[in-house]
C-alpha cells in the first residue's frame, strides 16, 4: 500500500461520522432512517439488535447505527458506545405520557455515560406529522426540552440541539442531517 493510498484513506476516515440512534420503542428509529436512505417507510418491523447503514450527506460519511429500544436492549446500549460521535434520540410526539421514562433512559444510559463525554446529542421529536394542531408543537418542544433537563444535564449548549421531524414525510430531517456535518469533531 502506498503512501497516497493510506493518505487518501485516512482523509475518507477523517471524514466520516458514527451515529448512535437510540430511544424508546415504537418511537420511529427505523423509519426515520429508512426515509433518510429513501427505502419504503410503509411496513417497519421492531429492530431487534442493530442494524448499520452508511450513506453520506454534504460530502460527509455518516455512518448510523439504529439499536432497538424494547426494554430488553436497552441495556446492551453501551455495547455500541465505542468511537460514536454523535448520539441521535429519538423521542414519539404521540407517546408524551412516556416522556418521563425517556428522560431517565436518557439520562442513565447515555449522558451520565463518562464513554459518552463529549459526544454531540440531538433529540429527534418524531412523527409531527400525526399533530393535529400543528400550532401546538412549538409546546411540544418545550414540553420535551423542558422534562429531559438537557440545559442542566448538558451546560454547552452547542452540544445539543432538539429539532421537530417526521420519519414518515421526512419533514425537517435534511436540517439534522445538515446540523450533525457541521458539527467540528
Amino acid at each position: 500500500m502506498g503512501l497516497l493510498t493510506i493518505i487518501k484513506k485516512q482523509k475518507i476516515k477523517d471524514n466520516e461520522i458514527r451515529v448512535l440512534t437510540l430511544g424508546l420503542d415504537n418511537s420511529g428509529k427505523t423509519t426515520i432512517i429508512k426515509n433518510i436512505l429513501g427505502e419504503d417507510t410503509s411496513t417497519i418491523s421492531p429492530t431487534m439488535g442493530f442494524q448499520i447503514n452508511t450513506f453520506t450527506h454534504n460530502g460527509v460519511t455518516l455512518n448510523v447505527w439504529d439499536i432497538g429500544g424494547q426494554t430488553t436492549i436497552r441495556s446492551f446500549w453501551g455495547n455500541y458506545f465505542e468511537k460514536t460521535n454523535v448520539v441521535l434520540w429519538v423521542v414519539d410526539t404521540l407517546s408524551l405520557e412516556r416522556l418521563k421514562e425517556s428522560y431517565e433512559e436518557l439520562r442513565e444510559k447515555v449522558i451520565l455515560q463518562d464513554r459518552l463525554e463529549g459526544v454531540y446529542l440531538i433529540v429527534l421529536i418524531n412523527k409531527i406529522d400525526s399533530v393535529a394542531d400543528r400550532s401546538s408543537l412549538g409546546s411540544i418542544k418545550n414540553t420535551v426540552e423542558k422534562t429531559l433537563d438537557l440545559k442542566a444535564q448538558i451546560p454547552q449548549t452547542d452540544k445539543w440541539d432538539v429539532q421537530l421531524v417526521s420519519g414518515k414525510t421526512g419533514e425537517g430531517l435534511d436540517g439534522v442531517l445538515d446540523w450533525i456535518t457541521s458539527r467540528e469533531y
